[in-house]
């Protein structure tokens, strides 16, 4: 069982982006969370989606998997790791005031080719996509996501990894708001590019007839393309 933990910083200034001093501290704090499996530090990128205009992904943010829950809960508590994000002026150019935090359960699925072909001087391109609102039947709408969903996912052209995440309760010293979202999921490939194409397939067109048979809920989702920098490798 894998959990992750996602901490998010969506800026007031839709243009702002973390200065490359941040973004190497940033690097640094995930580098030194004791028995972190994996450790991710998104920054924005681009790639349009045919249907909606999302808004505008977070400045800076970092996904965190863990074996064990209690090791998830270690580097979020009061003298966990992770509080060296929290400190006064630790970040200087990243917007906190819109800082947010979510633990959740990871389930991974296969695809075709997980075989990474990223260009030189491109980075890996992930679609993180969450859903902050409600179903009215939360137990038929995962099982029809994971049924109905998921194969379409899998057969998006260049796709490299494809995970679901679901809710979990879990323990935080951290001070930013928790997320309450009751699913994310996030698609991953080569780059950008390779994302934007995947976008404009037809089987995106698929999964949008699909999403449109979704069992009731309430508040859509939204898509945040990240450069995808792995920090962490497990």
């Amino acid at each position: 069982m894998i959990f992750s933990l996602f901490v998010t910083f969506y800026a007031r200034d839709p243009a702002a982006r973390a200065s490359a001093a941040d973004f190497a501290r940033a690097g640094e704090i995930v580098k030194a969370i004791p028995r972190l499996r994996r450790g991710i530090v998104y920054t924005p990128e681009r790639a349009p989606d045919p249907y909606v205009e999302y808004p505008p992904p977070p400045q800076l943010a970092l996904q965190l998997y863990f074996d064990e829950i209690a090791t998830l809960e270690a580097a979020a508590g009061p003298r966990g790791a992770l509080q060296a994000f929290a400190r006064s002026g630790a970040l200087p150019s990243v917007d906190m005031s819109g800082a947010a935090q979510q633990a959740m359960l990871a389930r991974a699925f296969p695809v075709p080719d997980p075989v990474f072909r990223t260009p030189a001087g491109a980075m890996p391109c992930s679609d993180v996509i969450h859903y902050p609102g409600k179903a009215e039947d939360l137990n038929a709408w995962l099982a029809f996501y994971l049924q109905s969903h998921v194969p379409l996912m899998q057969r998006l052209p260049g796709i490299r990894e494809l995970e679901i995440y679901t809710r979990i309760d879990w323990i935080s010293a951290l001070p930013w708001p928790r997320a309450e979202h009751m699913q994310r999921n996030k698609v991953v490939f080569d780059d950008a590019a390779a994302l934007a194409a995947a976008l404009q397939s037809p089987i995106r067109s698929e999964m949008r007839a699909d999403f449109l048979r979704f069992p009731p809920f309430s508040d859509g989702n939204r898509h945040n393309p990240m450069a995808t920098h792995v920090v962490v490798k497990p």
